[in-house]
């Protein structure tokens, strides 16, 4: 079976009202969907909301994990920070900062199968790589 792979999208202040919706969707993913492999960015709100579901959901099945994809090399004062569950893409390392975190999104893209997203307004990066998602045919998982 081939394996799946899911990535999300939303807003850096998502509210925290939408922490059960994503549950639901990962879930869902999972149990219907066949999705072993998750990737999340590190950005805002919404990514942490995704990162904290993911640690509590993956440790209910096993063979499904998640990764916190970076877009820039850890910083040494972030040092006593947590980077067991980060994945660092290879050839980001080349790429100018201003232009890393746009280039990470769209290796997640190019990973997954499926995107959860959380758009509520048009514009912004939420916005632009849902877009860019739908435009590469990814199934489109939207938790409004």
């Amino acid at each position: 079976m081939e394996k799946k792979a899911c990535t999300f999208f939303g807003h850096r202040d998502s509210p925290e009202t939408i922490k059960p919706k994503i549950r639901a969707a990962v879930i869902d993913l999972i149990e219907n969907h066949g999705v072993t492999m998750f990737y999340v960015g590190n950005q805002g709100n919404f990514d942490r909301l995704v990162r904290s579901v993911l640690k509590e959901v993956t440790t209910a099945y096993p063979g499904v994990g998640y990764a916190v994809v970076l877009a820039y090399m850890p910083s040494a004062k972030k040092s006593a920070d947590d980077f067991s569950d980060t994945l660092l893409p290879d050839g980001i390392e080349k790429v100018p900062k201003r232009f890393a975190i746009s280039w990470r999104n769209k290796w997640m893209i190019e990973h997954a199968d499926y995107v959860v997203t959380y758009v509520t307004r048009l514009f912004g990066g939420a916005a632009q790589f849902s877009a860019l998602a739908k435009s590469k045919g990814k199934i489109i998982y939207d938790i409004k």
